[in-house]
């Protein structure tokens, strides 16, 4: 009897101690599945390596410029033109040297649609050694202010998409300008005007002008500016505050317009603000000047315009653009060199330089001298190449090559935008 008792007293103790063992090794299965990381008191936990966290948070257009030397940085701020049709001495030495942010072409550098598509190549693959993609940019708003080469069929002109008064019609005229662009290598545009063509004896604006209302302008620049944009192209709007009271031409001399700020606010700037709340990516400045706000400086280097009213009252934050300074309104009445400082001083990003080499080394070597003697801080120009790069990042630019043009498929579908809309 004694020994069936310490028979069973052994077997449950082998039995429990078995089992114990089986339910330990299923909990350790189930506890490495699910575990990552021991656990710790307060007192013995191990100190947080944060190090890649922050690198992850650091902003990345911040970190670009920080290692941007002055040369670079200020190339950035300029877009030049060239002399003619190909990428010469003079332009390869502005990419190399002067490392400028970009490129405008004008009727001057097209021949044909071969020689622009081997132009914009050839200005990419001298680029393609700096680190930034370059701006190249055109004037093509349609009608009679096109500079692409004459075997692109001629899209309507703003004025007569404002007859037609059609929103659809506007945002396809825009995205088939865009199109166009987007087929030859070039990825902005200085369009849509958004001018109100408010005076009849303007010698400048006219049927670039979609129409004589604000309404109008608001309602089809917005549907222009989409539709340049659906296309990946930067639409620059303009001539900020407004070009269409004028009754001299900029391009010979210093249009004065003699408007007070209520009344650029209740008319002219009534299509800038739309598009500033639709989310404009840049705006060019006009060579006028307004007395009534700044008895001193055109718009384009007037710090109470750009700063003041553009930047601060109607809360624009994207790249400002001159327009060309070395048109009449400037040169005829300005030292070139100190109007590109005061521009930039005033809150410009970007002057735009459309002619004559050696005035475009004399504006990129002005600002040069006006950051090392602190008339420019190193800190406003970081202000405006954060705005350039991060609009060149917005935009995907790159300086890969566009290998063929399929100009067919796009005169075709110009031409059933004329049928379509009976134009």
């Amino acid at each position: 009897m004694g020994r069936r008792i310490l028979a069973i007293i052994v077997f449950l103790t082998v039995a429990l101690s078995l089992g114990y063992l089986a339910g330990r090794g299923v909990c350790e299965l189930i506890l490495a599945d699910s575990f990552t990381e021991p656990s710790f008191s307060n007192a013995e936990r191990e100190p947080v390596d944060r190090s890649r966290d922050d690198a992850e948070s650091t902003d990345p257009i911040e970190a670009q410029v920080a290692e941007m030397s002055l040369d670079e940085k200020i190339g950035q701020l300029v877009i030049v033109g060239l002399d003619g049709y190909v990428n010469d001495e003079n332009s390869t030495y502005l990419i190399e040297k002067y490392r400028v942010g970009g490129f405008v072409l004008l009727k001057q550098n097209v021949k044909d649609t071969e020689q622009l598509l081997e132009l914009m190549n050839s200005l990419k693959k001298t680029n393609a050694a700096n680190k930034i993609p370059l701006f190249l940019a055109i004037d093509e708003e349609g009608g009679r202010i096109s500079r692409l080469p004459d075997d692109f069929k001629k899209l309507p002109s703003s004025g007569r998409i404002g007859q037609a008064n059609d929103k659809r019609l506007a945002y396809q005229a825009g995205s088939l300008l865009a199109e166009m662009l987007k087929t030859i290598g070039l990825n902005m545009n200085f369009a849509p005007v958004l001018d109100i063509n408010s005076n009849p004896e303007n010698p400048v604006i006219g049927d670039r002008a979609f129409g004589v209302s604000s309404e109008l302008v608001t309602e089809l620049g917005m549907e222009a500016m989409s539709g340049i944009k659906a296309q990946g192209i930067i639409p620059v709007i303009k001539h900020f505050p407004g070009h269409g009271d004028t009754d001299v031409d900029s391009h010979v001399g210093l249009p004065v317009v003699e408007a007070s700020l209520s009344r650029l606010e209740s008319f002219e700037l009534i299509p800038f603000k739309t598009a500033i709340e639709n989310q404009a990516d840049a705006i060019m400045i006009a060579h006028i000047l307004l007395p009534k706000i700044d008895p001193n400086n055109p718009a384009s280097f007037s710090k109470p315009i750009i700063t003041d009213l553009l930047r601060k009252k109607m809360n624009f934050d994207g790249v400002v653009i001159t327009d060309d300074l070395t048109m009449g309104a400037v040169v005829n009445n300005y030292d070139l060199g100190e109007a590109a400082v005061e521009s930039l001083k005033a809150g410009s990003d970007i002057i735009l330089v459309c002619h004559d080499y050696e005035k475009e080394v004399r504006v990129i070597e002005a600002i040069k001298k006006a950051v090392e003697t602190g008339k420019i801080t190193e800190e406003r120009v970081d202000e405006s190449l954060y705005r350039i790069l991060s609009l060149k990042k917005k935009y995907g630019l790159s300086d890969e090559p566009v290998r063929a043009v399929d100009l067919q498929r796009l005169n075709d579908k110009i031409e059933e935008l004329y049928e379509s809309y009976d134009l």
